[in-house]
C-alpha cells in the first residue's frame, strides 16, 4: 500500500476511557457509542466507494473488450488492404507486361504505317507520272483480242483492289495505334489510382491500429489505479473494523471498570482511611531496561530512547505527521505511550511494522502511531499498559534508516482530515 492510502478520509474515532486507572463518568460510554456509530458510518462509505471502484473496474473492462474487438476489426481490415495491395501490385506488374507488348505491336504498327506510306507515296508519284487511271486505260486498251481484254481487267481491278485494301489497313492500323495507346494509357493510370488508394486506406488504418493501441494501454492503466485504489479501500477498512473492535473491548472494559469503581467507593465510604491510604500506595509503575526510557508518572510516557531528529510539520514539500527518533543501538525497545487498546498491529507497505493504539485520557481519547519497528510484541485487540514493550525499533517499509515513527491524533487516526497533533509538549521527548 502507498503511503496516499494514509491520506484518504477514514473519520472513524476510537477512544478508551480510563481502562487501566482512575474512576470515569458514565457519559464516557455513551461518548463510546457515539464514537462507535461515527465508525459504522464511515464504514457504510468506506464500503460504497469500494463499490464505485469495482464498477469503475467492470466499465474500463468493457471498454477494454470494445476496443479489443475494434482492434480485431482493424487487424482483418488491414489483413484485407495488404491482400488487394498485393493483388493491384501483382495486376500493375501485368499491366506492365501488357503495356511492353503493346508497345512492341505499336512499333511494329508504325513500321507498316511507314512502309505503307512509302507505298503510297510511289504510287502518288506513279499516278502523277501515268496519269493515274489513264494508265490503266491504256493497258485495256492495249489487249489483242477480247480474251485478253478480260484479263488484263481482271489484273486492273485486282490492282486497284489491293490497293484499297492497302488503305484501309492503313487506316485500321492508325486507328488501333490511337486505341491500344488509350488503352494503356488508361489502365496504367488506373492501376496506379487503385494502388496508391489502398497505400493510403493502408496508411489510415495502421494510424487508427496505433490509436486504439494507446486507448487500451491508456484504459488497463486507469484499470491498475482503481484497482490499487481499492486495495487502499480495503486495508483502510479493515483498519477501521479494527478499531470498532477495539472500541467494542473499550465499552465492555469501561463497564467493568465503572462497576469496580462503585464497588470501590463504597468500600471507600466503609473505610474512609483505609482507602486514602490504599489510594495513596495505588500509584505503582513498571520496571525499566537498560534501553528503554523511564516511565514516566503522567498520562504520557516517552515511546523511546534516542536522537530527536525530525518534527512535526511540513518537510519537503509534504506534511510530516509525526516525529521521529533515532538510535542505533540494537534492541531499542518501543514503549506504548499511555495506557490503551491495540487497534491494529500489522505491515503496511509504508509504515513498516506498524501498531496503532487507542488511549482516553482525562476525558479525551487520542490514537498513537508507532511505525517502522523491527518487531512488533503486541497483537490488534491487546491491552496495554503505558510504558510496556510493543516492539523493537527498526527500518521497515518507506524509511530511509533505523528510527521511531510517532503520530499522536486527537480522536481517532483518520488521515488527510487528519486529527494528527503535535505530540511535542504532550507526550515526553527526549
Amino acid at each position: 500500500m502507498k503511503k496516499t492510502v494514509f491520506t484518504l478520509a477514514i473519520a472513524g474515532t476510537v477512544g478508551l476511557s480510563s481502562i487501566f486507572g482512575g474512576i470515569v463518568e458514565a457519559e464516557s460510554i455513551s461518548s463510546l457509542k457515539n464514537q462507535q456509530n461515527q465508525i459504522q458510518k464511515e464504514k457504510s462509505e468506506i464500503s460504497s466507494d469500494i463499490n464505485d471502484a469495482d464498477q469503475k473496474i467492470n466499465s474500463l473492462k468493457e471498454q477494454q473488450s470494445g476496443v479489443k474487438e475494434e482492434m480485431t476489426r482493424l487487424d482483418f481490415s488491414i489483413d484485407d488492404t495488404h491482400k488487394k495491395i498485393g493483388e493491384k501490385t501483382a495486376k500493375l506488374e501485368e499491366t506492365k507486361a501488357e503495356i511492353t507488348r503493346l508497345e512492341e505491336e505499336i512499333k511494329i504498327t508504325k513500321d507498316r504505317i511507314l512502309k505503307r506510306n512509302e507505298l503510297l507515296k510511289e504510287r502518288a508519284r506513279n499516278y502523277q507520272v501515268t496519269g493515274g487511271m489513264v494508265s490503266y486505260l491504256d493497258v485495256l486498251m492495249g489487249s489483242r483480242n477480247f480474251s485478253d481484254f478480260i484479263d488484263r481487267a481482271s489484273a486492273v481491278a485486282t490492282i486497284m483492289a489491293a490497293d484499297q485494301d492497302i488503305l484501309k489497313q492503313h487506316e485500321a492500323d492508325k486507328k488501333s495505334l490511337e486505341e491500344n495507346q488509350i488503352k494503356v494509357e488508361e489502365e496504367l493510370a488506373s492501376v496506379q489510382t487503385m494502388l496508391a488508394d489502398l497505400e493510403k486506406m493502408n496508411k489510415q488504418l495502421n494510424a487508427q491500429r496505433a490509436e486504439k493501441d494507446q486507448l487500451l494501454a491508456s484504459l488497463k492503466q486507469q484499470e491498475e489505479e482503481i484497482h490499487e485504489h481499492k486495495m487502499e479501500l480495503q486495508e483502510e477498512s479493515q483498519i477501521l473494523a479494527a478499531q470498532a473492535a477495539a472500541l467494542q473491548q473499550a465499552i465492555a472494559l469501561e463497564q467493568k471498570r465503572q462497576e469496580e469503581a462503585r464497588l470501590a467507593a463504597e468500600a471507600a465510604a466503609a473505610a474512609a482511611a483505609a482507602a486514602a491510604a490504599a489510594n495513596n500506595t495505588a500509584g505503582s509503575s513498571g520496571g525499566t531496561t537498560v534501553t528503554a526510557p523511564p516511565v514516566s508518572s503522567g498520562a504520557f510516557t516517552q515511546p523511546a530512547n534516542g536522537r530527536f531528529t525530525s518534527g512535526f510539520g511540513a518537510r519537503g514539500g509534504t506534511m510530516h505527521f509525526g516525529v521521529d527518533i533515532a538510535n542505533r543501538a540494537a534492541g531499542v525497545p518501543i514503549l506504548a505511550a499511555a495506557d490503551g487498546v491495540v487497534i491494529q498491529s500489522y505491515y503496511s507497505s509504508s509504515y513498516g511494522n506498524v501498531v496503532f493504539i487507542a488511549h482516553s485520557v482525562n476525558g479525551q481519547t487520542y490514537t498513537t502511531v508507532s511505525a517502522h519497528m523491527e518487531t512488533r510484541y503486541v497483537s490488534s485487540g491487546a491491552v496495554v499498559s503505558k510504558g510496556q514493550a510493543i516492539g523493537i525499533m527498526g527500518n521497515t517499509g518507506d524509511s530511509s534508516g533505523k528510527h521511531l515513527h510517532f503520530e499522536l491524533h486527537r480522536g481517532g487516526w483518520n488521515g488527510s482530515k487528519s486529527n494528527a497533533i503535535n505530540p511535542v509538549g504532550i507526550v515526553p521527548m527526549p
